[in-house]
């Protein structure tokens, strides 16, 4: 990864991941735990969260092209170290709280996919 080219967007929005395309991985245990450290990682970093909630659906049965999307979220990190928590001077810090959901988008499990944000203030915190 000290020499990887690095990744502008933490998704390539070009490819489109399926369950059953792709070459199983030897290994899928090594994919959970990248999953999982990245879930975690996304309560600091929502850019990272769409991304990550895509390559979750796939931990039962992970393949090389998820693998390659989850070393892309890497790569992206690397990219991009976080800004951390910004608040303003005169910051009100009141709670604002949004959520959206759509249902059965998913093309391949017609699941629904929702999310949420939280504000304190004008700063983005969850």
């Amino acid at each position: 990864m000290l020499g990887c080219k690095l990744a502008p967007t933490p998704a390539d929005p070009s490819v489109k991941l399926h369950a059953d395309e792709g070459v199983l991985l030897t290994n899928p245990s090594s994919y959970h735990r990248l999953i999982g450290r990245l879930i975690y990682l996304t309560n600091t970093r929502p850019d990272i969260a769409f991304a990550i909630q895509q390559l979750s659906q796939f931990v039962s049965t992970p393949r090389q092209p998820h693998m390659q999307q989850a070393m892309r979220i890497i790569r992206y990190l690397k990219n991009a170290p976080g800004p951390g928590l910004l608040y303003a001077a005169n910051n009100s810090f009141h709670i604002h709280a949004y959520s959206d959901s759509d249902w059965a988008t998913c093309a391949t499990t017609r699941r629904s996919i929702s999310g949420f944000y939280v504000f304190l203030g004008t700063a983005l915190i969850s």
